[in-house]
């Protein structure tokens, strides 16, 4: 699978920029990802080194419009921990 095909989008929360202190990045991945897939993607296209992928499944949400009753999609998530001083670039400012 296509390395930009496997990695989504970064997710910046609250959780996941307290993480960043320990190291821990965390992505929205394709949900037929797994773990080693989601080690080369990061590893080729941030050049970093990944020590840890670990993933969780998470389930949509009902969200209801008046009578209209729907659900956000499932998605998938992954927090990646990088080897000791290495950084992905993209989250340098939000620390």
């Amino acid at each position: 699978m296509d390395a930009y095909r496997v990695l989504r989008k970064p997710m910046v929360t609250e959780k996941s920029t307290s993480l960043l202190q320990d190291n821990k990045y965390t992505f929205e991945v394709d949900p037929k990802a797994n773990k080693t897939e989601i080690k080369q993607a990061v590893e080729s296209l941030f050049k970093v080194k990944v020590e840890k992928v670990n993933t969780m499944h998470l389930k949509g949400k009902l969200k209801r419009v008046r009578q209209i009753q729907g659900r956000t999609p499932d998605r998938k998530k992954a927090i990646v921990t990088l080897k000791q001083g290495d950084k992905i670039e993209i989250f340098e400012g939000m620390s």
